[in-house]
């Protein structure tokens, strides 16, 4: 049973969820761009960041072309369907958003840098959609792996919240969360718009700048 186009903009219940499985998704070696693993265990001077900001195309493209950026992968996080596929994320039925792993090394690109990148590249204040792309899995999110990283998040969603209500634009509806179990997109996803030079990037900012830390002082 599929959920119309408008109860895809609602979380399902945990009844409603689908079941899932226990198989993982198989997932490739290398890195179509980078040539780097997709999976860990990564360097010990590399950390990881989790987004989701609309379809994770063009996302992960933002990522994977950031200096100091070791590798990525787009998957599925923070909805309740263990291992799903692309087919059942779409249905609404998962809870589950598009999201982007990022492995990054910190001493070559900083955890503010990527904040600031995510918060430029789409427009977190459109709830259950990112422009023409509507459900829930193209939420704006957050997912962080420590303290840390929940705390520069939080004061960058308050910074880049000032900057969007002299804009002109409503609250963030962005979820900041701990980071949940990140599963693997099919292998055709990963990196798509470099194998699909031509294909589809939804992706749009506000063309609001997010204040850095010294101009926010």
């Amino acid at each position: 049973m599929f959920f119309s186009s408008e109860k895809k903009l609602h979380m399902p219940t945990a009844e409603q969820a689908l079941r899932g499985r226990e198989a993982k998704m198989p997932v490739a070696a290398r890195h179509f761009v980078l040539d780097a693993p997709l999976e860990g265990p990564f360097p010990e001077d590399t950390k990881r960041a989790m987004f989701g900001l609309g379809c994770f195309w063009g996302a992960e493209r933002k990522f994977w072309e950031t200096r100091g950026v070791f590798t990525t992968a787009v998957g599925y996080a923070a909805g309740q369907t263990p291992n799903p596929s692309y087919q059942e994320v779409c249905s609404g039925l998962t809870g589950h958003n598009e999201v982007v792993l990022v492995v990054y090394r910190p001493a070559e690109v900083s955890y503010d840098s990527l904040l600031t990148l995510f918060w430029e590249s789409h427009d977190p204040t459109q709830g259950m959609r990112q422009g023409a792309d509507r459900g829930t899995q193209y939420r704006s999110g957050i997912y962080c792996f420590d303290d840390a990283q929940r705390e520069a998040a939080t004061e960058s969603m308050q910074r880049f919240q000032r900057a969007l209500d002299e804009a002109g634009y409503g609250p963030i509806t962005t979820e900041l969360l701990d980071a949940p179990p990140f599963y693997y997109a099919e292998d055709y996803h990963q990196q798509y718009l470099a194998k699909n030079p031509g294909g589809y990037c939804g992706l749009g900012g506000t063309g609001v700048g997010c204040p850095t830390k010294l101009a926010a002082i």
